[in-house]
């Protein structure tokens, strides 16, 4: 794909970026958030239409215009209203809808990032009119999967059903209850029709190659889907010297299906020091029950360096198939190998670069053998793989860069072929 220099927008590119939230705490909004400073350092005309309040000012300091719908994120669970603001935001058609009439010109493209948590399908009806200028992240998979994840949490296992199928709607997979369940089939099923492919969309982006035929096999075209992986910085300015270190660590939200508490359990097994960085609803019940781990709570990633300088290895034991894991790349190029579950897509990256090791979390017990097994490599083994990580040479990521090049070119391809209809 084409890209613009640093120093050189497009002459009349112009990019609207939608996201459910404009303050970001890492996943598909940081990226949101990352991608609007990185085009206006290109130079490029940024609006950032988000569904809640806004942020603190932050976006209007790098010169990206903000709107904001004053909206609370949705959950799951609740009263009739929320539930129905979830299948369908008749106000999020609505605003989207009138801001495309308002200031739409020719050169304008549409990149929608998050959207299950506030826009829900309907903004897709909003952006009909412009789909042959709109591009749709695949942060996760909710484009395909009712429960986001192609997992069924009562089985603890990776689903292969056709979504929407009999088999799929059968199925209590969600990982809260059966009405989750159908509430979100029946999303995916008005998203089916918000979002149909019969209209000209000019792509959906994901995360990795591992993402392509889960994404087709809910009815994506093929030929619609292209692989951007995600950028990533190291987390520490200088080397983690992995080699003179014990402590393995977690960096994440702390949940069920970030397999934390089975984390915990095998780091009690395997007799080595554990430090998990993050919060969530785990939080307090694992600090109760596993005193001989450190847990911080939430971090800011400005401070997250002072807490990774003992780590021997980040552990990224996800129970759910991750399209992407971005706190991996992040600890692999601050020097740290990383130990990631056999579910998640980096997994095979890591092992096949000689920056990690693909691990079992089916058991306790063959979690804590590869802790074990990390923990008695020699000094001169970690060195070497602490060094390799740390170079970035093993692709395993993008570069910022590299990252905002990748979607101008995507951008541009899409207007030129749009002039040339």
């Amino acid at each position: 794909m084409t890209s613009l220099a640093k120093d050189t927008p497009a002459h009349d590119l112009k990019v609207v970026i939608l996201n459910d939230s404009s303050v970001a705490k890492g996943g598909a909004t940081g990226l949101a958030v990352l991608s609007a400073r990185l085009l206006r350092e290109r130079g490029v005309p940024t609006t950032f239409i988000a569904g809640d309040a806004g942020d603190d000012g932050a976006l209007a300091a790098q010169g990206v215009v903000l709107v904001a719908m004053g909206q609370k994120l949705l959950l799951d669970a609740g009263a009739l209203r929320v539930m129905k603001r979830g299948l369908y935001n008749s106000e999020v058609r609505d605003r989207v809808a009138a801001y495309v009439a308002k200031y739409d010109t020719p050169g304008t493209i549409y990149h929608l990032h998050g959207w299950s948590r506030i826009l829900s399908p309907a903004v897709f009806d909003a952006l009909k009119p412009v789909a042959h200028r709109t591009f749709i992240h695949a942060h996760d998979y909710f484009l395909a999967c009712p429960n986001g994840s192609y997992f069924d949490f009562r089985k603890e296992e990776v689903c292969t059903r056709v979504p929407l199928s009999s088999s799929c709607l059968t199925t209590a997979c969600d990982r809260r209850a059966l009405h989750h369940k159908l509430w979100r089939s029946a999303r995916s099923g008005v998203l089916k029709r918000t979002f149909a492919q019969s209209y000209p969309w000019a792509g959906v982006l994901a995360l990795h190659p591992g993402m392509h035929a889960p994404l087709v096999r809910a009815g994506l075209p093929e030929d619609r889907i292209s692989i951007v992986r995600n950028p990533a910085r190291a987390l520490t300015n200088t080397r983690i010297k992995a080699e003179a270190n014990k402590t393995f660590c977690f960096i994440g939200r702390v949940v069920a299906a970030k397999g934390v508490r089975m984390l915990c359990a095998a780091a009690s097994q395997a007799d080595v020091p554990l430090k998990v960085i993050g919060d969530g609803d785990l939080l307090e019940e694992l600090r109760a029950t596993n005193p001989n781990v450190e847990f911080t709570g939430w971090v800011d990633q400005t401070e997250m360096s002072s807490h990774l300088m003992d780590a021997r290895a980040l552990v990224m034991p996800s129970r759910t198939p991750e399209p992407f894991g971005l706190v991996a790349a992040e600890a692999s190029l601050s020097g740290l190998p990383v130990i990631l579950s056999e579910q998640a897509l980096l997994s095979q990256d890591f092992k096949a670069q000689g920056l990690g090791f693909p691990c079992s979390t089916q058991s306790v017990a063959a979690l804590a053998e590869t802790l074990k097994g990390v923990a008695n490599l020699s000094i001169p083994d970690i060195a070497r793989l602490s060094k390799a990580a740390h170079s970035g040479e093993g692709g395993i990521a993008s570069s910022y860069d590299a990252w905002i090049s990748e979607l101008l070119g995507a951008y541009q391809k899409a207007l030129a072929y749009d002039r040339a209809a």
